[in-house]
């Protein structure tokens, strides 16, 4: 069985996310969604929230997609997932210069690590988890850019006070 980790914070899951996973998925048997934690910056409830808010986004996936926390070395955890291979999406230039630093980096810690970068797709290119949550805060309308779920969510916990 193919695997490949994608790791990151989800912060929150969005529409570009989903559609990363949903492609993944014609390329690999399963997707290990990966979301990155530190102690110092994750308190054990918030990394709760966004596994189970992942995993109801991820749903329509089944089986064929997990969701889990880590809070230890990226090769470290993907070589405990019995697979090398680690996906990344690229919305931008920008994107490409961080992700291949990264992938140089994790080589050089496990030669045998292989990066998939997918590109965005043209509608999800614009789509950030920062712009998300900042349009949220505000009381922007998030609707077209993650799933209900989240909207819920983030509703919940960014009203803006009146």
């Amino acid at each position: 069985m193919s695997i490949v980790v994608y790791p990151g914070s989800f912060n929150p899951i969005t529409n570009g996310h989903t559609d990363l996973v949903k492609r993944a998925l014609n390329l690999f048997d399963k997707v290990i969604l990966a979301i990155g934690t530190s102690a110092q910056k994750d308190p054990e409830d918030y990394l709760k929230d966004r596994i189970a808010l992942c995993r109801t986004v991820l749903a329509e996936f089944g089986d064929r997609v997990s969701v889990e926390g880590f809070n230890s070395l990226l090769v470290d955890y993907v070589r405990s997932r019995n697979t090398t291979f680690i996906l990344r999406g690229l919305r931008t230039v920008t994107d490409f210069d961080y992700e291949f630093q990264m992938a140089e980096m994790n080589q050089s810690l496990d030669p045998e690590i292989e990066y998939v970068f997918l590109p965005t797709s043209k509608d999800c290119s614009f789509i950030s988890s920062t712009l998300v949550r900042e349009i949220a805060t505000l009381g922007g309308d998030i609707t077209n850019f993650v799933h209900p779920a989240v909207r819920e969510a983030l509703s919940a916990t960014s009203a803006p006070s009146r």
